[in-house]
């Protein structure tokens, strides 16, 4: 684990409201990303930086065990322009720490590395976490690395 600062940015997604509890999560990204690559969400974002998706995690009510809003978005050089059903936020300059989820999505690395988050010994902040998928997602049996910063005190 590596902590290291990320300066503020803006972004741009379509969003869920979802908890972890009784495996809602899993059944609300998977809806969300379908949704996401179905309806080419990435071409209707305006001022996008690059084509890396970021799956944002937001608007904690507490902690990881109360409900948050996910989002699946880009990073955007402005909020100027947000169309309709997706929002905008800007994330704060913060502190993260970065872990890495090794090995393919559908044979459950990214739930592995989830989990060892939700046990690591860091002070979380709960501001806004998220993975990074670079441009040629092609599928949740493509990615063998998915890095993951959390917001950490």
């Amino acid at each position: 684990m590596e902590t290291t600062t990320i300066n503020s940015f803006y972004f741009i997604g379509l969003p869920i409201r979802t908890t972890n509890e009784n495996n809602q999560a899993a059944q609300d990204l998977l809806a969300l990303w379908t949704r996401f690559m179905s309806e080419h969400t990435i071409t209707q974002i305006p001022n996008k930086i690059d084509n890396t998706i970021y799956c944002m995690y937001t608007d904690y009510e507490k902690d990881h065990t109360a409900p948050y809003t996910a989002i699946i978005g880009c990073k955007v050089k402005n909020l100027d322009t947000i169309p309709k059903g997706l929002i905008g936020k800007t994330i704060q300059t913060s502190r993260y720490t970065k872990f890495v989820a090794k090995g393919k999505i559908n044979e459950g690395s990214l739930f592995k590395a989830w989990n060892e988050i939700w046990n690591a010994p860091i002070k979380r902040s709960y501001t806004a976490d998220f993975e990074v998928y670079d441009e040629n997602i092609k599928g949740p049996d493509t990615y063998e690395e998915i890095d993951i910063f959390i917001a950490v005190d």
